[in-house]
């Protein structure tokens, strides 16, 4: 039997009739406190900024070539009085260490400064929605707007066609868009904010307009001597990612029957990726029909590049020119 004695009356209806309650088999909980996330499971409710949200289930993500897993700090929700679905994020703090070159750099979450960016970026399309509030015990949750869409590169990889016929037909839509995506991150910078985890999964598409908006900005990086550096390679992956239509590594040409090992033995280390060297960037050698300013961006992201752009700024007017040379 449960007890709902815990909830209050207005929710209770709403709450006692939900799909996510109706199956329960245990008694649901309502949290205040959101410090020990893994105790929060479907079914049960957060108190937060005088709203009841119910769970009904978790974000997913893979990293570091795992698959996708439940962010269990990242819940789906159901708002009980307004019936609006919305995600949160709780605090989970995480730290790892990466090279870049010859820096060590030290990457952690920051609840507070994706609290920033939300605030900056209010009323900006180009950036997903929300807001930030406490916790009755002072935990930074950030309440965010659901987007219906889907991720940039499962976007890309419904296109079926050739990879020529790609080129095509679809490269330049999806360039011009991505050039929004860059500015955007352009005024993160000259407002003194990175966005933190620049991937191809982190722009997702709108389904209403085909728009492209940033997600996910709770990542930061402690690397003075370049502080936006990793944001930049990020978008070096996503273009390489566009205009490859997938990410090669040597041993993808050698099993492609187009490419093979007559391909396979023209590429070199500084055709490789400047960072983990895990990824061909110099897609000229697979793709000769790809326009040769688009190949010399990628280039500056390689281990053979003798010059590395400054700045997201440098970077966007390249793409930008090059946009304008090929496409007109």
């Amino acid at each position: 039997m449960i007890d709902w004695s815990g909830f209050p009356d207005h929710i209770l209806t709403t709450l006692q009739n939900h799909t996510a309650v109706k199956s329960l088999r245990r008694q649901p909980l309502i949290y205040r406190d959101t410090s020990d996330f893994t105790q929060i499971d479907y079914g049960d409710v957060i108190h937060v900024d005088n709203r009841y949200f119910l769970v009904v289930g978790h974000t997913k993500e893979g990293r570091f070539g795992i698959d996708e897993q439940p962010k269990q700090w990242v819940p789906k929700v159901y708002d009980l009085e307004s019936g609006e679905r919305k995600i949160l994020k709780l605090v989970f703090h995480e730290t790892f260490n990466m090279k870049l070159g010859q820096f060590n750099v030290t990457c952690y979450r920051s609840p507070e400064k994706e609290g920033r960016v939300l605030e900056l970026v209010h009323g900006n399309p180009m950036f997903m929605q929300g807001y930030s509030t406490l916790d009755e015990v002072g935990n930074l949750v950030r309440i965010l707007d659901v987007i219906q869409g889907n991720r940039l590169d499962t976007t890309i990889g419904r296109i079926a066609c050739d990879y020529e016929r790609y080129l095509a037909n679809h490269v330049e839509g999806i360039l011009r868009r991505f050039q929004k995506s860059v500015e955007a991150i352009i005024h993160l910078h000259n407002h003194g904010l990175k966005h933190g985890d620049i991937r191809r999964d982190h722009i997702i598409v709108d389904g209403a307009d085909g728009e492209y908006r940033w997600i996910d900005f709770d990542y930061d990086f402690y690397l003075p001597e370049r502080p936006f550096a990793l944001d930049l390679i990020g978008l070096g992956n996503i273009l390489l990612f566009i205009l490859g239509r997938r990410n090669f590594r040597p041993v993808d040409v050698l099993e492609d029957p187009e490419l093979g090992e007559k391909v396979l033995a023209t590429l070199h280390v500084d055709d490789l990726a400047l960072l983990s060297r895990d990824r061909i960037f110099n897609l000229g050698k697979l793709y000769p029909s790809l326009p040769k300013c688009f190949n010399d961006i990628l280039l500056h992201f390689s281990v053979g590049t003798p010059v590395i752009y400054d700045s997201v700024a440098e970077f966007a007017d390249d793409l930008a020119n090059c946009i304008d040379r090929v496409y007109g």
